[in-house]
């Protein structure tokens, strides 16, 4: 995309998933606008498909597209950006990173050394950083002066205490960079600075608990404005049961299965990661929209719903404890966002911390559902990673200070 005086400054954000990217593209400034997105999922299969917004129009269009894998992905991608950057001018690009390792916690321009790191960090999660390298890779040879900002995942947490992020495992690993990280970090930046925007920095500055629950789950527990524990441990699989992962299990199951049914460390990942969670109990779907429609009249479906439940009830209840009692309470993602009954049971039997939610406020979607006596607010609020990318590239290249 070749720039002239006409042209716009933009950013373009880009978020690969184990099976999917989306990518934004936004007018650089403070804040950054989002002009145009896109998302390309099911990345492997052959009923892919390409959705793609324009913003401005308030019109999206989706078809369906087969793309092999994430190296494939990138003509498709550079296609779309020719059609939806037409005057715009790409000054940088961001892209989420699941994983900082120990070193990165900060936004980084990415450099030959960052690059380094992030191939000694891809064992970390093996599902995610592989192909957001392939991605940074790419687009370095295609953009090649446009400088590339890595936003780690893993950043939010980066202060978590110490009793919080060790595991109770031989301390020679803690060296080798084995411990606690939390993950979702993008989503619950964005999320704290929504709620101080909404609610005050005193209000953010309190008790928070955010449930950051979509395809992946987590909890996080705020105080001061800071991490202090979230469910999500070394990688992502671990925590909350998730729509294929299966979150926290006994590590005996390793050995079990390995003694009993002759199951290998890369069939074992690739159950815990992939075959796990709520498709695995249900053994109907991984989507919590298939699952509340057939609760009524599958027991398996209405199992890993209560599981679901059930779980983040808990992880409420121990975080409350962690944080010494609870003010804010704030569901996010797409589960978080649209799932009134899940809200719901999830908050079911916690009048004990002050807790009360509004039924129909709740069952209406509102931004507080909460009722007036609650003592603790709990609130909806949309999360957006690629706006929270977009705002720390242009944060740390100073790009709204010239747009």
């Amino acid at each position: 995309m070749t720039g002239t005086n006409n042209d716009v400054a933009a950013v373009l954000t880009l978020n690969a998933g184990s099976s999917s990217v989306k990518w934004a593209l936004f007018r650089a400034g403070s804040p950054p606008v989002r002009l145009a997105a896109g998302k390309l999922e099911r990345i492997g299969l052959r009923d892919g498909i390409l959705t793609v917004t324009d913003v401005a129009a308030g019109r999206t269009d989706r078809r369906t597209i087969q793309v092999a894998d994430h190296a494939a992905s990138v003509q498709v991608l550079l296609d779309q950006l020719a059609q939806s950057g037409k005057r715009l001018e790409i000054q940088a690009i961001g892209h989420r990173v699941v994983h900082g390792g120990s070193r990165y916690a900060d936004p980084l321009v990415v450099s030959s050394e960052v690059m380094e790191e992030l191939h000694r960090l891809s064992p970390y999660d093996p599902e995610h950083l592989p192909a957001e390298i392939t991605l940074i890779e790419a687009f370095g040879k295609h953009y090649q002066h446009v400088p590339q900002v890595a936003c780690f995942d893993t950043g939010f947490h980066q202060h978590l205490p110490r009793v919080a992020r060790v595991l109770a495992i031989p301390r020679r690993y803690e060296k080798l960079g084995v411990r606690r990280y939390g993950f979702h970090g993008l989503s619950y930046a964005y999320l704290m600075e929504e709620l101080e925007r909404l609610a005050g920095s005193e209000v953010a500055r309190g008790r928070v608990i955010i449930a950051h629950l979509g395809n992946g789950a987590s909890m996080a527990a705020v105080r001061d404005g800071s991490s202090i524990d979230t469910t999500m441990g070394f990688t992502p699989a671990s925590g909350l049961p998730m729509s294929t992962r299966s979150g926290d299990l006994d590590p005996g199951l390793v050995s079990y299965l390995s003694r009993t049914e002759g199951m290998t460390m890369e069939q074992f990942h690739d159950m815990v990661n992939a075959r796990s969670g709520l498709l695995g109990l249900s053994e109907i779907s991984p989507d919590m929209r298939d699952l509340l429609e057939q609760e009524g009249r599958d027991v398996r479906a209405a199992e890993a719903v209560a599981l679901f439940c059930y779980q983040g009830k808990k992880w409420i209840g121990a975080y409350a404890a962690a944080l010494g009692g609870l003010e804010t309470l704030v569901f996010s993602g797409g589960i978080g966002e649209h799932a009134a009954v899940v809200r719901a049971r999830m908050c079911e039997g916690l009048e004990f911390l002050g807790l009360r939610l509004d039924r129909s406020r709740n069952d209406a979607g509102a931004a507080v559902v909460s009722s007036p006596e609650s003592r603790v607010t709990v609130r909806v609020i949309r999360t957006d990673e690629e706006s929270q990318i977009a705002q720390s590239v242009c944060r740390l290249l100073a790009l709204g200070a010239v747009c």
